[in-house]
């Protein structure tokens, strides 16, 4: 076959051309990426009880719709939150290659099986399922200089003007305002006038529904019509209000003894926001923050530049004193590690052509492989886009290791035909051809004990075997395409470039006796190992015996955690804490940080727990974005020991940092994730007493660190117990009861309204002066229906104070919570995982499963020795 080639040598040049255009073409389509798409695909479900708390929530809602998951195709585990502000998120996790669009539909489905057992209003304000990306690329803030322009302002022209377009940028999965400030009718209620105008919140609910709704008044002259009719008139009608003070102008009651009594003469109407339970600031000034998620598959660095682009149209259309910029950029970490592997890559390739260059001591022999080596690098990259893998630092490497490998084949072409040339005298081309009789057979061994390696690692499962699979995939790509090149293209540019012979060059004359002086010490070694077999043997089973040992010995995770140029923080505040106390605290070391020679940017959401993964008033993130490395002397862990320092030391709260997980996606922080379940008895206050107990237990293990829970039982709360049968003997329904403590403590939402082209909620609630303290609650009249009366709630209500939970975690079904642990320098998460299931502290009825980081590293970590053992069979065999 080879033969055929080197009498042929443009049909070889041409299968090397053709093999390296491939690469190169695979190179400018290949998404690129700091580690291959491991990470899970995720189906979120969000559902809203606005005033709800979360057990509330965690019992009417999330239980119902848990209830109906278990069983779709693919699930891993789902976990829920369920926040005291009203909103309940679950996550439905799915194994690593699932169709997230499929997995979508069938989670929608079970949500709709659940949904007749759902509250009303969960029902009125919607269930949302919708694919999500837990893979932050960037976020966009939005900020002004102008007083003008606030974060209500901004955040309408982001949702009107760049939401939907930035959503529309390939590669983007998904953008989301944080700490979003969407129009709102407000109805700022007065209690007080309302009770001595005997008006109700019931009565204004009424009221705005019947007077801002959309109605259909028909047509004049519709057929069938009398015969002679000309003409058909739309009958239009004023359908929803727009403006506040037609809001204002409803009327309540158009006869008594003050006249009409119309909305505004009860109550505040403003243009507001929907939510105020959250806001964000970047360097200390307010902000609106827009996070962008990268799509599965999608090119990291492709996708951050369109968004900048984007943003730059956009900004064409600012305000004066609205700006943009860019304070937390995840794809510098991979610019930089992608850099850094192509520099070595390249190095890779100088020394491999340096050492052929010396040993060869011939610049056309040098030649040859300086010629196929690089075919084989680049015309692996169609490998990878063959088998939909991606630009990556595993793929990259993988590349460099193969720099050394793939050189060996065209060495042991060249080398023999230069042997038969010296030794026989044979011209080139009949050397050539003479050699690839001899080492055609040689060649195809040598690639098929290379592929009996790498192979069997791309048969991993798991996310451990899909991190292994794109390294082992993409030697083994190269090693083929290299045995093809050693066949085809190497022996016919041997026979067009090399000489008879080549004397000896009086440079290298020091470097030849040298190595020849290192052959007979190698050789003279080797008839001594021969002499003394069992000294030779007893060596080699002391070897791989501390290797065994070292196995052991050395740390194992997943992959190491980096300085990936940004971090994490977390602001946390006594339970019950308002979000301005919360926004100080944060703001100061916001401040602290700015200050920081290393730091570039803090943005700050105030109000979201990112640990936790839902909304609390007394927790802020920050996300601290450090400068570039060559600009910096501190190195991550060194901010990270910075901000817990500066942190301990705030009177009002708790600030701490901490490093992302080494591959996005896989939970939030490193070290480790568990959720500690309750499983016999789903009282919060019973599962905190355990989660104390059992972190007791963890801290006295010394292989462990920074062991903490957030989940807290302690929060202030009000506990509101209704007289029935008074309420009733007096006529007042139930329902008017609780409609009334939602439409002045929480937030009613009554209807829609239109502007913009979009359409808002109108939502009622109680001027913020009417509930301040725990007595407003019985300041909230009601009418009898008896009587006529207006009733105050307190001769109605009994109130009495205790405390309960602000959010409520459930994992797969269960309520749980989340506990985080760290190891300590030299010890694995795999080795520090294993004694934490059995610990015990733990009672029987609860059980901890792995979540985060922790779960793919421990779940996989079994494979590991397995893809060894099946890479020595196979090497054996072959």
């Amino acid at each position: 076959m080879s033969r055929f080639f080197i009498e042929r040598p443009i049909f070889a040049s041409v299968i090397a051309i053709i093999i390296t255009l491939a690469g190169l073409v695979a190179w400018q389509v290949l998404p690129i990426a700091q580690y291959p798409e491991i990470a899970p695909p995720t189906v979120t479900i969000t559902a809203a009880l606005p005033g709800a708390s979360a057990e509330t929530l965690s019992r009417t809602v999330a239980a119902p719709i848990e209830e109906q998951l278990s069983g779709v195709e693919g699930l891993l585990y789902f976990q829920s939150t369920s926040s005291s502000n009203g909103t309940l998120t679950i996550t439905c996790t799915f194994e690593v290659g699932t169709d997230v669009n499929n997995a979508t539909i069938q989670v929608n489905n079970r949500v709709q099986i659940a949904l007749p057992r759902l509250p009303d209003d969960v029902k009125r304000t919607g269930v949302v399922v919708q694919k999500r990306s837990l893979d932050i690329l960037l976020f966009v803030a939005v900020t002004s200089t102008d007083p003008r322009f606030d974060t209500l302002y901004l955040s309408n022209f982001m949702t009107i003007n760049a939401l939907d377009v930035l959503k529309r940028v390939p590669g983007v999965a998904d953008a989301t305002i944080f700490g979003a400030r969407d129009y709102s009718m407000r109805i700022w209620l007065r209690p007080d006038k309302m009770a001595q105008l005997g008006i109700t919140a019931t009565d204004v609910a009424g009221a705005i529904r019947a007077q801002s709704n959309q109605y259909a008044a028909g047509k004049i002259g519709q057929d069938p019509a009398p015969d002679g009719q000309a003409l058909i008139y739309t009958v239009t009608a004023q359908g929803r209000l727009i403006q506040p003070e037609e809001f204002g102008n409803i009327v309540l009651r158009s006869s008594g003894p003050g006249g009409v009594l119309r909305v505004r003469d009860i109550a505040r109407i403003e243009l507001g926001a929907v939510s105020y339970d959250a806001y964000t600031t970047v360097d200390g000034r307010p902000t609106i923050g827009t996070a962008i998620f990268l799509q599965s598959g999608a090119n990291a660095l492709n996708v951050a530049s369109s968004v900048r682009k984007t943003m730059d149209e956009i900004a064409k259309g600012f305000p004066a004193g609205v700006s943009y910029l860019i304070p937390f950029d995840t794809t510098r970490f991979v610019q930089a590690s992608i850099k850094e592997v192509i520099h070595t890559l390249f190095i890779a390739a100088l020394l491999v052509l340096a050492v052929v260059f010396v040993f060869l001591q011939s610049w056309r022999a040098t030649l040859i492989p300086f010629v196929a080596v690089p075919i084989s690098l680049v015309g692996a990259f169609g490998g990878l886009y063959a088998f939909g893998f991606s630009i990556n630092t595993l793929t990259l490497f993988a590349i460099v290791l193969a720099t050394g490998i793939v050189v060996d084949d065209a060495i042991v072409v060249m080398e023999n035909i230069e042997r038969l040339m010296a030794e026989k005298g044979l011209r080139p081309k009949e050397a050539a051809i003479e050699s690839m009789r001899e080492v055609t057979g040689a060649i195809i061994a040598i690639e098929l004990v290379l592929c009996s390696v790498f192979v069997p690692v791309a048969f991993l499962g798991g996310l451990a075997g899909r991190l292994y699979q794109q390294f082992a995939v993409t030697v083994t790509t190269a090693v083929v395409i290299s045995g093809v090149v050693a066949l085809t293209l190497t022996p016919a540019l041997c026979a067009l470039l090399l000489k008879p012979s080549h004397g000896e060059s009086r440079i290298f004359r020091p470097f030849n006796q040298g190595f020849a002086w290192l052959v007979s010490l190698y050789t003279n070694g080797v008839r001594w190992v021969a002499r003394h077999a069992v000294l030779a043997f007893a060596g080699f089973a002391l070897v791989i015996a501390c290797t065994a040992a070292l196995l052991k010995l050395v740390p194992g995770s997943l992959v190491p955690p980096e300085d990936q140029g940004y971090l994490f923080g977390a602001v946390v505040l006594p339970d019950g804490a308002t979000l301005s106390r919360t926004g100080k605290v944060g703001a100061a070391m916001q401040k602290v940080l700015t200050e920081h020679p290393a730091v570039e940017h803090v943005f700050m959401i105030n109000g979201f727990d990112l640990i936790g993964g839902g909304n609390k008033t007394s927790s802020a993130t920050l996300f601290i974005t450090l400068k570039p490395w060559d600009e910096r002397k501190a190195s991550a862990e060194d901010i990270v020991k910075f901000v817990g320092a500066r942190g301990a030391a705030m009177s009002e709260g708790l600030v701490f940092a901490f490093n992302p997980v080494p591959i996005r996606g896989l939970g939030t922080a490193g070290g480790m994730e568990m959720f500690l379940q309750s499983r016999a008895d789903a009282d919060p206050k019973k599962l905190a007493a355990v989660v104390q107990q059992f972190l007791g237990d963890l801290r006295k293990r010394p292989d462990l660190t920074a062991i903490n829970s957030f989940f807290r039982a302690s929060v202030p709360q009000l506990f509101v117990e209704v007289d029935r049968e008074k309420a009733l003997s007096l006529g007042v329904p139930i329902s008017d009861i609780f409609d009334a403590l939602q439409s002045t403590m929480g937030a009613l939402y009554v209807n829609d309204f239109n502007k913009f082209g979009r359409t808002y909620r109108v939502q009622m609630q109680a001027e913020p002066q009417f509930r301040v303290r725990p007595e407003d609650l019985g300041n909230v009249y009601v009418r009898s229906g008896t009587t006529g009366e207006m009733l105050p709630l307190k001769s109605l209500l009994k109130i009495e104070p205790v405390v309960g939970p602000d959010q409520i975690d459930r994992f797969n079904g269960f309520v749980a919570a989340k506990v985080l642990a760290a190891t300590v320098p030299g010890v694995s998460s795999d080795k520090a995982s294993r004694p934490s299931s059995r610990s015990r502290a733990m009672p029987c009825p609860a059980a901890i499963p792995w979540n985060g980081w922790a779960r793919p590293s421990r779940k996989n970590a079994p494979a590991r020795p397995r893809s060894w053992r099946s890479a020595l069979r196979w090497s054996w065999c072959s």
